[in-house]
């Protein structure tokens, strides 16, 4: 990895912002492999070299790839002015810029979003080209048949828009788990609504090879571990057609 500014470094882990990364560095705080440096536009490759801040290490990483239970009532974005969004949930220890939920869950959608700052990975996941299929579980308004099952794997047609082939498994009157590649806007209430059924409540478990961690109460996140980092992009599907 090509070498970055010290304060640059600092900043990209989250550890103060530009100016106070600067008076760290300046008063002595930072180490680089055990000797203090002070000056902030020193460089260092972040990933060979021991950065530490008042002795203790930063432990760098250069994304970060989160997996929250998203509550309903909270927003997928990065930002807003009105509204509590995923980023405003993270904890403290991993809030740093450039982070963005990969994909969107409505407001009122709850279950497993990623949150990351590579944007690689993100459009490797989200294009629909890649089939990296995420799964749902559904709840209606009117009990669900074959007949629902046997539209969803043809592919749906919803006014002007034109879904791929979905896998829809049967777990009640009114109940299913959806499985679909594309992720488009309100797209598995849309794939119901052209079959006449109304979707009252929504819950993303799964993405690629990863399930939702069920430990994680609605808000709460945690860090993907190396193998689910690994599984993410699977192209494994849980409904075959």
């Amino acid at each position: 990895m090509a070498s970055e500014r010290l304060d640059k470094i600092l900043v990209s882990q989250g550890v103060a912002t530009r100016s106070g990364a600067k008076e760290l560095i300046r008063s002595g705080f930072v180490s680089a492999d055990g000797y203090i440096v002070r000056r902030p536009e020193e460089k260092f490759d972040p990933e060979s070299t021991e950065i530490a801040v008042r002795g203790m290490p930063i432990g760098y990483r250069k994304n970060l790839y989160i997996m929250m239970n998203k509550p309903k009532g909270v927003l997928s974005a990065s930002r807003d002015s009105r509204s509590s969004t995923v980023i405003d949930l993270l904890p403290q220890e991993l809030k740093r810029s450039g982070l963005f939920p990969a994909g969107r869950l409505d407001r009122d959608t709850e279950g497993f979003i990623l949150i990351t700052d590579d944007g690689e990975l993100a459009h490797k996941m989200l294009s629909p080209k890649n089939h990296v299929y995420k799964l749902y579980e559904a709840q209606c308004d009117r009990e669900l048949s074959e007949e629902d099952v046997r539209r969803f794997a043809e592919g749906i047609s919803c006014g002007e828009e034109t879904f791929m082939p979905a896998g829809m498994e049967l777990t009640g009157s009114n109940t299913a788990l959806v499985e679909i590649c594309e992720g488009r806007f309100h797209q598995v209430k849309k794939m119901f609504h052209a079959c006449g059924a109304e979707v009252t409540a929504l819950r993303r478990l799964r993405i690629g090879g990863v399930n939702l961690d069920e430990s994680l109460a609605p808000g709460e996140c945690r860090e993907l571990t190396a193998d689910e980092l690994r599984e993410i992009l699977s192209k494994n599907r849980r409904i075959s057609l």
